[in-house]
């Protein structure tokens, strides 16, 4: 490899790694001697999933870094002196069909810093997908960033390329966007996000008439947003996520735990580490409202505008209300299943179809993966003990399934509870 390509890709993979929306592991363990694996991979390759949960490398590298904004909260603000760098569209492309030649990677995820003008930039990123597959005809997973003010041609022409488009929301409110970055705006997100919306419509409708119709977008759209870098509450975040799956291409909204990369400006919050259990919480709830039918409402409100950072949200909902509990396993329906803790979809979905030959006991029900010390709490069936919530409480209940780092602060807060066991 060039040393020149060589010393570009350390730098763009470097700026790459903020961007979230290609969903890594977050975790890091290198290989040691005389040991297998690495949950790092280098120059920018980073682990993702496909649909049906197949572990993939993707090459998540940026096309520049440089950038004409100047966002607080981003490492390529135009104010930083950082090392930049710049790939041309030939060298991109020759990189990525060498890692795949070489069996590094299976897919490319494509972001950019923002050169001379929206669509210039996008212009370039469109320009390595076509090259990729008409040239090359690369039929891997292309993930390209849409750069938000780009024109529809361009947004148009980049889903006829790659399997997903995206386009970074990156601060929930309009009001905090423009404090953070001022050059940017939400109208300029939400219209790329329109124009995916309506190209993968229409292209849903050729491929009715036409089966042969080439396919935009197949995989939709996805979002990213910052949390923790301005004052919105975790209601106000869920209410954009919710908004946002209203759309039927958008497939995800990822949180990303803000990381106080610019320590010196002022607007920022002193954060000595992200908030990655808030951005955790914010996965639970994001997955309760996509698969669990949850609404924001159920989960936060105006008196707890915020998820609880010690339990996760179902249970939070759970113990906040103790009248819908407990559930007999063998008599209620899916939708009231599905809200007891401990009992996920494939289990709940399991139950129903069990149920009709026989009845469900204790032994059944951890056989399904049932999580039987969250569940057996708020469900009855002819095996289980007594000690439902009600027996116990739902600050009872709280306690004994908190860790034990979450008991002892229960304790200090409440030094006079008492239950029975």
């Amino acid at each position: 490899m060039d040393e020149k390509v060589l010393e570009k890709l350390k730098v763009l993979a470097e700026s790459a790694k903020y961007d979230v929306s290609c969903a890594s592991s977050g975790t890091v363990r290198r290989n040691t001697k005389g040991g297998i694996g690495n949950t790092v991979g280098g120059y920018g390759i980073c682990h993702s999933f496909s649909e049906d949960g197949r572990c993939i490398s993707l090459l998540k590298i940026m096309l520049t870094n440089y950038c004409i904004y100047d966002c607080a909260y981003c490492i390529n603000r135009i104010s930083n002196d950082i090392p930049r760098a710049t790939f041309s569209v030939s060298e991109l492309v020759e990189l990525t069909i060498e890692f795949y030649r070489r069996n590094y990677i299976e897919g490319l995820f494509l972001s950019s810093g923002v050169v001379r003008n929206p669509d210039y930039t996008m212009e370039r990123l469109v320009r390595v997908a076509h090259d990729l597959r008409v040239v090359h005809r690369f039929n891997g997973y292309i993930h390209l960033k849409s750069i938000p003010g780009a024109s529809e041609e361009l947004v148009r022409q980049a889903g006829l390329y790659a399997d997903r488009l995206s386009v970074n929301l990156e601060i929930p409110t309009e009001e905090n966007l423009k404090r953070l970055a001022p050059e940017k705006d939400h109208q300029s997100v939400y219209l790329p996000m329109r124009y995916i919306q309506q190209g993968v419509d229409e292209n849903r409708e050729d491929r009715r008439r036409f089966r042969r119709a080439p396919r935009f977008a197949p995989a939709g759209q996805s979002t990213q947003m910052i949390v923790g870098a301005t004052a919105e509450t975790d209601r106000d975040i869920l209410n954009v996520s919710s908004s946002l799956y209203a759309r039927s291409t958008m497939k995800r909204v990822y949180y990303s735990g803000y990381v106080a990369v610019n320590t010196y400006d002022k607007r920022l919050p002193m954060l000595k580490q992200p908030p990655l259990v808030r951005e955790n919480r914010l996965y639970q709830a994001d997955w309760l409202l996509r698969f669990y039918q949850f609404k924001v409402e159920e989960l936060v409100d105006s008196q707890t505008p915020d998820l609880d950072l010690e339990i996760d949200p179902k249970l939070s909902w759970a113990l906040r209300h103790p009248e819908f509990f407990p559930v007999n396993v063998n008599t209620a329906d899916y939708e009231m299943l599905l809200r007891v803790p401990g009992i996920g979809v494939k289990s709940a979905r399991i139950i129903v179809a069990s149920r009709r030959f026989s009845r469900v006991g204790f032994y059944e029900l951890k056989k399904m993966g049932v999580v039987m010390k969250k569940a057996r709490f708020f469900i009855t069936c002819h095996e289980l003990p007594e000690h439902t919530i009600h027996e116990l409480g739902p600050m009872g209940v709280r306690k004994l399934l908190l860790p034990a780092s979450g008991r002892k602060k229960e304790d200090d807060r409440q030094l006079s509870f008492d239950f029975e066991p």
